[in-house]
C-alpha cells in the first residue's frame, strides 16, 4: 500500500481518562463551563461508565480508567475564537489559566479540567 491508496480525515474525537464516578464532574466543565452537549453513549458502552460531549466540530470522549492518573504533560490541543473569552470565563469559574506564548503564529494557554487533566487551547494570530 502506497499514501496514495488513502487519506487522513481528521480527528473523529479525543479520549481523556477519568475516575469512575466522576461523570457530574465532567458535565459541569465540558457541558457548563465550556457549554458543550452532552452526547448519548450506544447502550453497550454506557454500561462502561464515563460520558461524551460535542461542540464546536470537537467531541471528547471521557472514559472511566481504573487506577486513574490526570494526564499532566499529554492534551488535547483545542482551537478556539474569542481565546480571550474563553480565557475570563474559565478563570471567573475558578479554574487557573496560564498563558504560553511559545507556539509561534497562536496565542494560547493551558487549564486543567476538574479531574486534573491538562487542555491547550489555542487561537491562530491574525
Amino acid at each position: 500500500m502506497t499514501a496514495n491508496d488513502y487519506s487522513l480525515e481528521g480527528l473523529h474525537h479525543v479520549q481523556l481518562a477519568i475516575p469512575a464516578g466522576a461523570e457530574d464532574q465532567c458535565r459541569e466543565f465540558w457541558g457548563e463551563v465550556l457549554g458543550m452537549t452532552e452526547l448519548e453513549k450506544p447502550p453497550v458502552l454506557a454500561a462502561r461508565g464515563g460520558c461524551w460531549f460535542r461542540g464546536g466540530g470537537l467531541e471528547v470522549h471521557l472514559g472511566v480508567e481504573q487506577d486513574f492518573s490526570p494526564a499532566k504533560k499529554a492534551h488535547p490541543g483545542i482551537l478556539v475564537s474569542s481565546i480571550h473569552g474563553l480565557a475570563a470565563r474559565l478563570e471567573d469559574q475558578g479554574y487557573e489559566v496560564t498563558w504560553d506564548d511559545n507556539f509561534p503564529g497562536h496565542e494560547r494557554f493551558y487549564a486543567f479540567d476538574k479531574l486534573g487533566n491538562r487542555l491547550e487551547f489555542l487561537e491562530p494570530k491574525n
